[in-house]
């Protein structure tokens, strides 16, 4: 029987860890700068949100759905990877900076970039979905099942207010500081991109091939 406190903090640091909001937070940065506070702030809950919505589903059925559609976690290196080189590319070309925007322009723009890459895979990607799925099957108990939501929700929490902080920053960093940091973290998201898609893609192939690692 798992003790309560050790599950506890092993739900707490593997999840912090693998979401790791201060390195979010950058990207969160570059990719709202055109955002007024209300409108960025409204982006990090929605995304936390999903997050948190994808994160509970994938723990309570995503074992099942993974074997039912013939998913791998693999695939969504794969695909994570590709979504992060196109933003990483739209970054270093600073195409993400919008001089100025409607009401239903900001309302789509948050739709978009909360939900892909905000929520998934950047907060909630492929390492996290498996550690929610192999540490429910953990969860013998209700306790422990309670223990793990609620592990989820605080580092949730804590990436929100995080999240949340970048305003202040971004108005020690100005314009000119914004633009500069977008093509950093746009070249660093290409980067993580090219190691994300591989790490996905090698397995796939070793797989196809019958090829011991």
């Amino acid at each position: 029987m798992v003790e309560p406190h050790n599950f506890l903090l092993l739900c707490f640091t593997s999840f912090f860890t693998l979401m790791n909001p201060l390195s979010i937070m950058p990207v969160f940065m570059t990719m709202t700068n055109a955002l007024d506070k209300k409108a960025r702030n409204r982006t990090a809950a929605k995304a936390v949100v999903v997050a948190f919505i994808t994160l509970i589903a994938f723990a309570f059925s995503g074992e099942i759905l993974f074997r039912f559609f013939g998913i791998s976690v693999n695939s969504f290196r794969v695909v994570g990877g590709i979504i992060f080189f196109l933003m990483g590319q739209d970054m270093l070309k600073a195409r993400l900076v919008t001089v100025k925007m409607d009401d239903s322009a900001v309302k789509e723009y948050i739709n978009d970039i909360s939900i892909t890459p905000l929520a998934i895979p950047m907060i909630c990607g492929p390492g996290a979905i498996t550690n929610s799925i192999v540490l429910m099957q953990d969860a013998q108990s209700l306790a422990l099942k309670g223990i793990l939501i609620g592990s989820i929700t605080v580092v949730l929490l804590t990436t929100f207010l995080v999240l949340r902080s970048s305003t202040l920053l971004m108005k020690l960093l100005g314009d000119t500081g914004n633009k500069i940091l977008m093509r950093l973290m746009g070249l660093i998201m290409m980067v993580i991109a090219v190691e994300f898609f591989f790490s996905g893609l090698t397995p796939i192939i070793q797989g196809i091939f019958n090829i011991t690692p």
